[in-house]
């Protein structure tokens, strides 16, 4: 097995450091299961369709299958939040800081809210969480917490955020009040009578969406801690981890034709003189603002004196970055590793993690000319940038079994534990008449389907905010009336969620990096 084979090469403390880290990245997906997942079950739970403990182990298995199913799109749109200086330094002190304390502030805030019976967002405590080490960096090191974040990425992300949820409420209410004229059995618009199940059709429409849903937050919210635990692994063990060790010696010819299509790219005028604009832009931003900083003025100050005559003079530090806004000599740097190449084996650690450095500066450096000028690129071009950046990420951007099967195992098992608190709230607590098998039907089925389509599109979304609005969504189209106490609670929750994470996950690593050199 791999993670036996890379123990082997550690030093005690190094092993003892991976197995915490690997323990607090698989409790991360054990609560992400217990907290989110209740939002799966508390539709069949309260509409007698399935009894508690056949609803969570049957939602715990698809969990697990969900994973398996997922792919790891949504993993690394997760890890590209981050800059690309700290991905390609992650084996360092202050890389391994900073994986420790985003799945710290993310459990404590996840937990915090589990325990107050609040559907709250794993995703966006891990989003916040990693936003917040971002910035932490960036202050530490640049005097600008600003820098810390892949903004292009990260607005992204907040984007496919905060349209989920009103898709949620909306299409669910919609949903509903469409059943209402097209399909006229009463009882699938009332209340459960008691402990009696629901007719076999009812019952068979709300145990396929709890399915769907359960399936759907298995392959979105799986692949988060997937991402993350990559991480850990390339921060902790990069010999065996900076690069997939399994690629093919197709897998890798098609990557070296990948460099040298860019190559060729990159050298048209268009493309250069593109990236030559970019690369100016930024050295002179740089300036003013090493100036602004050392003379304790504001950068607008300096772009009026004297001192902007300089301001395309070299300056230290910041060669990550630059690096990615040269990427013809990375291309080429890339393609003259690779060609020939039948297995990553035969090289050297050092080699191997030159490597990973080369891909990531390169993919990065793909998608910053993308979002700069991806308006003035032809659909053509665009298109094959963004397949030859495809097919360079794959050497890096993959998950090796063994860790899918932790995250199912994790994921999936901790479905089965704590789930009370957040059905109780999802069930009984939004809406002030009791949940009909039409409105559990209808939340869960938007659910699924938006988290499904997010899926297919790479971006990470909630199953609580998703379900839980639509479930409101369905009280709303009922005039049922919604419980204002409990939607403030939830409410308060959703809008601290980010913030709150930020910060602890800031100051955790502000405490690590005084631990971890």
């Amino acid at each position: 097995m791999e993670l036996l084979d890379s123990l082997s090469s550690l030093s005690i403390p190094q092993t003892l450091l991976l197995l915490v880290a690997l323990g607090i990245a698989f409790g991360f997906e054990c609560i992400n299961g217990f907290h989110d997942t209740a939002n799966a079950v508390a539709t069949v739970i309260y509409t007698k369709s399935l009894k508690p403990t056949p609803a969570v182990v049957w939602s715990g298995l698809w969990n697990f299958i969900g994973v398996h199913a997922g792919g790891i799109g949504v993993a690394f749109s997760i890890v590209h939040l981050l800059p690309v200086d700290l991905l390609v330094n992650i084996k360092t002190g202050r890389g391994l800081a900073m994986v420790l304390s985003l799945l710290g502030a993310a459990i404590i805030w996840n937990f915090a809210t589990w325990y107050r019976g609040l559907p709250a967002s794993s995703s966006h405590a891990l989003i916040g969480s990693i936003m917040g080490v971002g910035m932490m960096n960036a202050w530490m090191e640049q005097g600008s917490a600003f820098k810390g974040i892949n903004w292009h990425k990260a607005s992204e992300v907040g984007l496919a955020l905060i349209i989920s949820p009103l898709i949620g409420f909306g299409l669910a209410a919609l949903l509903l009040v469409m059943a209402k004229r097209l399909i006229p059995a009463q009882e699938l618009y009332e209340p459960p009578h008691g402990d009696q199940p629901p007719p076999w059709w009812i019952r068979a429409l709300l145990v396929g969406t709890c399915t769907g849903v359960s399936f759907a937050h298995g392959s979105n919210d799986g692949q988060k801690g997937m991402g993350l635990i990559m991480l850990v692994l390339i921060g902790i063990v990069p010999a065996a981890y900076a690069l997939n060790m399994r690629t093919s010696p197709q897998g890798i010819a098609a990557a070296a034709a990948a460099a040298h299509e860019l190559e060729e790219q990159l050298a048209e005028p268009q493309l250069a003189t593109m990236m030559a604009a970019l690369k100016e832009r930024h050295i002179a931003t740089a300036r003013v603002e090493r100036i602004a900083r050392a003379d304790g003025v504001a950068a607008a100050a300096v772009m009026e004196s004297d001192l902007v005559d300089d301001v395309l003079d070299p300056f230290p530090g910041g060669d990550v970055v630059l690096a990615t806004l040269d990427p013809l000599p990375l291309a080429r740097e890339v393609r003259e590793s690779l060609d020939g190449r039948e297995s990553f084996a035969g090289m050297s650690a050092d080699d191997r993690w030159i490597l990973r450095t080369r891909l990531v500066e390169l993919g990065a450096a793909v998608r910053t000319l993308l979002h700069e000028f991806g308006d003035t690129l032809s659909e053509d071009r665009r298109t094959v940038l963004k397949g030859l950046a495809g097919d360079l990420a794959k050497p890096v951007e993959y998950v090796p079994e063994w860790v899918v099967m932790g995250v199912a195992l994790c994921l999936g098992i901790g479905t089965m534990f704590g789930w009370e608190r957040i059905v109780v709230t999802v069930g009984e607590k939004i809406g002030t008449t009791h949940l009909t098998y039409a409105q559990g039907g209808a939340a869960e089925l938007v659910a699924a389907s938006t988290i499904a389509m997010a899926d297919s599109l790479g971006m990470p979304v909630s199953t609580t905010h998703v379900l839980s609005s639509g479930v409101a969504g369905t009280m709303w189209a009922n005039r049922s009336g919604i419980q204002p106490e409990t939607v403030r609670k939830i409410a308060l929750a959703w809008i601290l969620t980010l913030p709150v994470a930020m910060a602890l996950s800031g100051g955790l690593y502000f405490v690590a990096t005084r631990f971890i050199a």
